[in-house]
């Protein structure tokens, strides 16, 4: 990917599981959009350390934010329904 590029992705997480939106070494995005299809937990995470610092009950998105992420430190989110269920994300590449 260039810098300027989507960084984007979509996965079925399992009860319980976590969707890590985390680019390669040496590359940073920043995440716009998160869209979830149940209840999540967000954490800013560093690989040890897990900082929970919002959730959300039911479907929605986290719209127009600016989480940036890097192959350390990265936004997790945590699906906190009793089922598997769709966590998307969206942004832009700004160091490749």
């Amino acid at each position: 990917m260039a810098v300027g590029d989507v960084a984007s992705g979509l996965s079925s997480i399992s009860a319980g599981a976590y969707l890590d939106i985390q680019p390669g070494s040496g590359v940073e995005w920043v995440i716009h959009n998160i869209y979830h299809e149940s209840d999540i937990q967000l954490e800013y995470y560093d690989g040890t350390l897990a900082c929970s610092f919002d959730t959300d009950t039911g479907a929605g998105v986290y719209a127009k934010y600016a989480f940036h992420c890097t192959n350390v430190r990265r936004i997790r989110v945590k699906n906190t329904a009793g089922t598997a269920k769709l966590i998307g994300y969206d942004g832009v590449v700004t160091k490749a």
